[in-house]
């Protein structure tokens, strides 16, 4: 059952078990370890060795990332549940899932009993997401299971109802993340990978796309069509957007001062089980004008990107776009 209605929850548990989590650091240990991530998170050189060093790296990445990592990722599996809405997984494999924030996202979006593993190559990593674990209300993620692994070739997952992999490709060299890609798919009911929202992780969820239809499973999100992306390489890239809410503690590490930040993400939702896709999904925030709503869309297959203009004149329509949201469906299903 989707549980959606307990994101706020979930989000707030989070937000809790990250509070006392820097207490001790010193500040300067702290900064330096936040700048150092946050310049491997936009770099491009891939790497075979742990990106998160010690309890400093940890401690900072949670801060610094888990809050946005949670909201990618959830927005991708609500649109996964979206479209299987009488499927909830009973076992989930988050691979290269450091300190747990896919798990998290997971909790935040169906109910029920579930197995949970979550496979690192960091040991730092592992042992503080199951800390941060152990601090949430959800027995799903206190009886979470953290294992080591070298996320690579040679990765071998036990199968499960969900593998998700989520800010981790860009870290593989390409020989590695089609070893991982190739085996999340093998051992996936469905199948969840999430990337950072730029050009080039938008290339990597492209190909990893293009080797999930080939290995037999079918696109659940956000492509309605599991035929060819119509966007031109070089010239667009499909990505989405994820409201985070800022901690007081997390405007500390990342020196904002606004309450709230945009995570920007690229994802793709594969099922080996039949889905129900979108007739169309909007790739950019909605235009709103005077009297009317412009709307950029991803249609069926053979139909490619096309812009809608809505006005007043379509009535309940114009009032639903204008309410309408980037990476949400188009036109909205009925209730």
């Amino acid at each position: 059952m989707n549980a959606s209605a307990s994101v706020p929850t979930s989000a707030e548990s989070l937000r809790t078990a990250l509070g006392g989590l820097l207490d001790g650091l010193p500040p300067k240990q702290a900064t330096a370890a936040v700048d150092r991530l946050i310049a491997s998170y936009r770099g491009r050189t891939p790497t075979d060795s742990p990106v998160l060093r010690d309890r400093s790296d940890v401690a900072a990445y949670a801060a610094y990332r888990m809050p946005a990592t949670f909201e990618a990722v959830r927005s991708a599996l609500d649109a996964l549940a979206e479209a299987a809405p009488r499927w909830s997984p009973g076992s989930h494999v988050d691979v290269g899932g450091g300190t747990g924030a896919a798990t998290w996202a997971v909790d935040a979006t169906w109910d029920g009993p579930r197995g949970t593993t979550v496979l690192d190559w960091a040991e730092p990593a592992l042992a503080l997401g199951k800390e941060l674990a152990a601090a949430s209300p959800s027995q799903a993620l206190r009886a979470a299971e953290w294992r080591r692994a070298v996320i690579g070739a040679g990765l071998a997952l036990p199968e499960a109802d969900l593998v998700t992999v989520s800010y981790v490709l860009g870290e593989l060299t390409p020989e590695a993340r089609r070893a991982v890609v190739a085996e999340a798919a093998r051992a996936g009911q469905a199948v969840v990978l999430v990337e950072p929202g730029t050009p080039e992780g938008y290339l990597r969820i492209r190909e990893a796309r293009d080797q999930l239809i080939a290995a037999g499973l079918q696109v659940a999100a956000p492509c309605p069509h599991d035929g060819t992306c119509p966007i031109e390489v070089g010239q667009d890239w499909c990505h989405f957007s994820a409201r985070v809410s800022r901690s007081s503690l997390h405007r500390k590490v990342k020196g904002g001062s606004l309450p709230y930040e945009d995570e920007k993400f690229s994802y793709v939702a594969a099922t080996r089980f039949p889905v129900e896709p979108v007739p169309s999904r909007i790739t950019r925030r909605p235009q709103i004008r005077k009297g009317l709503v412009l709307l950029d869309l991803c249609g069926p297959q053979g139909e490619g990107l096309t812009r809608a203009t809505v006005t007043k004149r379509h009535g309940d329509l114009y009032k639903a776009a204008r309410d309408a949201d980037w990476g949400r469906e188009w036109p909205p299903a009925t209730p």
